[in-house]
């Protein structure tokens, strides 16, 4: 007997992202494209309690609705202290009380859509047959350099090797002398923990990267290569669709004091600098960026969370320092002719969207291979700090030095990197254009999802 429904019956998308700035927004970002191209996909967005009070009141589609767990892990405020202990607690505490919470929904879970670094969502998918889908919010090389890793014969000797410090880590057959880059100051426990969450990738039902096709072409086909399940990049999954808002919500909004401040500056005059929400650099360091910033005599916008009023103290005229601002709308102002950044994935993204060149100031995991991609492949920036063992400071001098020929505008190096720049962003907005590579990708993983089981698509 044939059954014809009125409304399809869909079923709940679950999201479950690692708890971490970082990785919430990039998966929050993704659930908004897939709301907007599906209008009758519910979306179901599990985060702990405190992650609940952080972002609750946020402005999202009516067919995306939060979901908490209970705070099994460290607060958010202290993660930084113990991170060894806090990844942990994220690998062995966070299970349970959400296979709790999918019993709780009233609507059949069609699919999981979990952060690479939660292995313990695709066990738990393949085990309730739920397909899950691993959303990785690094770039798609660094995932291949730690996948390549994983597959090597002596990854436990490797693990030792790092852990250790040893330099055989380097010439071990097959490793790419990357990893002793990303691992550096590791401990045993993360490195085995990342690499364990890396080798279940494979066992889950598809891969989602935030990364842009025509980015890494090279590092996804290698991947495409290696695994037998759909893999699609759906990037940039940061709010560039938020941008041109026209809401009257948005109308009446007063503009922000930043921007204001933007606006009086001239084309590509002002150097924005960010280093993170989470590890950042020491105060010593700091002092030196700021003094090396306000000797170049380079106007720049500064979001230093935590130490606004430390970082204005010793600021300047030329200089503007605030606790939080809409990054993607600063990056894409007329006035930033640079960002200072300390290479997190979403925010090379975001200066790739903008065609912004970059210096880089990596601190940690992913961010040196991030500085290595933008300087040396792309060529979209310098590199503020080389990769340093001995903890030295990049001194003042060295930043001011740097940061006045980054933003001179008569440099022929510089014309050049702005060039690549801006041939990146075209070739990023393209694919998020209609038909472009992303939006092609997001529509094949909705219809792979929407498959019910009897195998009958659901449109």
């Amino acid at each position: 007997m044939n059954l014809v429904h009125t409304r399809p019956i869909f079923g709940t998308l679950v999201a479950i992202p690692y708890p971490g700035r970082g990785h919430i927004n990039p998966m929050m970002n993704l659930c908004k494209l897939l709301a907007s191209r599906k209008h009758d996909l519910l979306i179901t967005f599990v985060i702990t309690e405190e992650w609940l009070g952080f972002i609750g009141s946020y402005t999202k589609p009516d067919n995306i609705h939060f979901a908490s767990i209970p705070n099994v892990l460290p607060s958010e405020l202290v993660r930084g202290a113990d991170f060894p202990g806090f990844y942990e607690a994220v690998m062995t505490k966070m299970e349970a009380p959400f296979e709790e919470l999918l019993d709780t929904l009233e609507l059949p879970v069609t699919a999981i859509i979990a952060d690479t670094e939660l292995k313990w969502a695709i066990c738990m998918g393949n085990r309730r047959n739920i397909p899950v889908a691993s959303l990785c919010t690094t770039s798609a090389n660094f995932f291949s350099v730690l996948h390549s890793m994983v597959l090597t014969e002596n990854r436990l000797f490797l693990i030792d090797t790092l852990d250790n410090g040893s330099e055989l880590a380097e010439q071990s057959s097959g490793i790419s002398p990357d990893i002793r880059m990303i691992f550096e100051g590791s401990t045993r426990q993360v490195i085995q923990l990342t690499l364990e969450c890396i080798s279940w990738v494979q066992k889950a039902k598809y891969v989602l990267f935030t990364s842009v096709y025509e980015l890494e072409g090279h590092a996804i086909d290698t991947l495409k290569a290696r695994f037998n399940i759909p893999i699609y990049t759906i990037g940039p999954a940061i709010p560039y669709f938020e941008l041109h808002g026209n809401s009257s919500e948005t109308m009446v909004q007063n503009v922000p004091s930043y921007l204001q401040w933007l606006d009086i500056h001239p084309p590509c005059s002002v150097l924005y600098v960010s280093l993170g929400s989470f590890l950042s650099v020491s105060n010593d360091q700091m002092d030196e960026i700021a003094a090396g910033l306000q000797d170049s005599g380079v106007l720049y916008l500064w979001v230093a969370r935590g130490g606004t009023s430390r970082l204005t103290e010793k600021g300047s005229e030329m200089g503007l320092v605030v606790p939080w601002c809409d990054q993607l709308k600063v990056l894409c102002h007329s006035s930033i002719g640079g960002f200072l950044t300390h290479c997190g994935w979403n925010s090379i993204l975001e200066a790739i969207y903008a065609g912004i060149p970059m210096l880089t100031f990596p601190i940690l995991f992913d961010q040196a291979p991030n500085s290595k991609k933008i300087v040396d492949d792309w060529k979209i920036g310098w590199r503020l700090k080389e990769q340093q063992k001995d903890g030295r400071l990049v001194t003042r001098a060295s930043i001011a030095e740097l940061v006045r020929s980054f933003m001179d505008p008569e440099n022929n190096e510089v014309k050049n990197m702005r060039k690549s720049a801006s041939e990146l962003k075209e070739k990023c907005r393209k694919a998020v254009a209609e038909d472009g590579s992303s939006q092609r990708n997001l529509d094949a993983f909705i219809k792979g999802i929407s498959q019910g089981h009897d195998g009958m698509l659901i449109d």
